[in-house]
């Protein structure tokens, strides 16, 4: 029976072949995924893990950074310049 804390569904079990010929569980703690924009690209610049990265690492340095990729933001300044006449 496992420990208490390796029940956890965030951490993931992989068999692992030992060299006798037994087969082993290793538990390893999931990945965080890549942050993504709403059109689901990845954003390309920011780091996977948040709380453990300060704010400037967070984000890419422009409006819209860390939560839209470059292709919809240039969308959206289109179509509010497009608006604006």
């Amino acid at each position: 029976m496992p420990k208490p804390y390796l029940r956890s569904r965030s951490i993931s079990k992989i068999k692992v072949r030992t060299p006798s010929g037994k087969v082993n569980v290793h538990y390893e703690s999931r990945k965080n995924s890549t942050p993504k924009c709403k059109c689901g690209n990845t954003l390309n610049g920011v780091k996977d893990n948040f709380h453990k990265h300060s704010k400037l690492e967070k984000k890419v340095n422009r409006p819209y950074g860390g939560t839209l990729c470059h292709s919809c933001l240039e969308r959206l300044i289109k179509k509010s310049y497009r608006g604006s006449l």
